[in-house]
């Protein structure tokens, strides 16, 4: 089983990212998310972040997953083929959220589009509808987006609809990774065939979804169950202060500081942070990411 890591931004910080996730135990890096800002960011400042993590990763054993979406394919494609070249080991792209997609063959051209300027590299389609707002069934895209997309890896399923995400396990054979994209339900999709996930909240509570992966695999129900409540409360608690600016916060408190959130996203003040730090310690956070 599996866990990556979805990213903050920070290019001057890489390095102690870098050491923070592999003391939690994580293999795989997905830079340029929704946590990652990517949409508030210039594409200079997506390939300069792009670039800075393929040199911190090389020799780590870190594999590196670079979100190239956007909502100009222009630019989606340059972030693509800049991905090759810096040997990426998958690159993932949203759908257009502003003129959108109005039929899944609309969507996989779009996505034939940014993965042709990365032929050499498997390609995974970003699923997300709760922000981007288009939404067509998975496992429809992924029987028609396997002929048109040599290099189609899989999906990024960031959708709680567990019935789709069967349908995407096991379509064509079961031959696609399907990576679970929401955190507080990971025990639910690992009990219908999940391998591992992406999500936001492993850049800092990773030790919880490791234990519960480990649980799951020793048979240990209970423990499963546990954990994955650990992971209900801390989203909930950080979702009642704003998702965003809460996460940055927590990232400081763990000696990872990964900048402030750009508008829209919002920022903690002084007064909230020491209001969240003291729910977090309240709650047993800080012991249950002990590594």
């Amino acid at each position: 089983m599996r866990l990556n890591q979805h990213l903050l931004r920070n290019e001057s910080n890489i390095e102690k990212q870098v050491e923070h996730f592999h003391r939690n135990g994580v293999k795989t890096v997905f830079i340029g998310g929704s946590t990652g800002e990517s949409h508030s960011l210039t594409v200079e400042e997506r390939m300069a972040l792009a670039l800075r993590w393929s040199e911190v990763v090389r020799g780590t054993g870190l594999r590196l997953v670079v979100h190239v979406g956007s909502n100009c394919l222009a630019d989606a494609r340059s972030l693509a083929a800049q991905a090759q070249e810096l040997r990426a080991d998958a690159i993932a792209a949203l759908a257009p959220s502003y003129f959108k997609p109005k039929s899944l063959d609309s969507l996989v051209a779009c996505c034939a589009d940014i993965a042709g300027a990365a032929p050499a590299v498997p390609f995974y389609f970003y699923d997300i509808p709760v922000l981007t707002g288009v939404q067509f069934p998975m496992p429809e895209f992924l029987s028609v987006a396997a002929d048109r997309i040599p290099t189609l890896a899989g999906i990024k399923f960031t959708n709680p609809d567990l019935m789709a995400y069967q349908n995407c396990l096991h379509a064509l054979g079961g031959r696609f990774d399907i990576s679970w994209g929401v955190d507080e339900y990971l025990l639910a999709a690992v009990a219908v065939g999940a391998l591992g996930g992406v999500g936001s909240s492993y850049n800092f509570a990773a030790p919880i979804y490791l234990r519960l992966l480990a649980a799951v695999e020793r048979g240990d129900l209970a423990e499963a169950r546990a954990e994955q409540f650990r992971s209900v409360q801390l989203i909930e608690l950080l979702a009642g202060f704003g998702y965003m600016a809460a996460a940055k916060a927590v990232m400081g408190f763990l000696g990872v500081e990964v900048g402030p959130a750009r508008l829209p996203n919002g920022n903690l003040t002084d007064s909230q942070q020491l209001q969240l730090r003291s729910r977090l310690e309240s709650i047993g956070f800080f012991s249950w990411i002990r590594t």
